[in-house]
């Protein structure tokens, strides 16, 4: 499997200036549609206080929820749960890069 990111996704990391999260994709997706945190929130079935955390980086979302959040917004879940996944393995100090396979 190659290590090259793709290139959108070294796009949406070069506007964020770090490593793209599963709470900037959110906000990214958000602000590109245009649509308020409280509307937002909504879609996804949770708080706008949740959302704001989620996207600040407060919150972590488990795999199950990002994939859930990926088929409410019509998108492939692989993204939104190898994004949950490796902040989870990040903000337990382990130095591993997260890459999923559909089995």
């Amino acid at each position: 499997m190659s290590t090259k990111k793709s290139a959108a996704l070294k796009f949406l990391e070069d506007i964020s200036g770090g490593p793209l999260t599963l709470g900037a994709l959110l906000e990214s997706i958000r602000k590109g549609e245009e649509t308020s945190q409280m509307e937002f929130a909504a879609l996804l079935k949770i708080s706008k206080s949740h959302l704001c955390d989620i996207e600040k980086g407060r919150k972590y979302v488990t795999p199950e929820r990002a994939a859930r959040f990926a088929k409410l917004l019509g998108y492939s879940a692989e993204l939104f749960v190898r994004l949950s996944l490796q902040e989870q393995v990040d903000k337990a100090g382990l130095k591993y890069n997260i890459k999923l396979e559909i089995a």
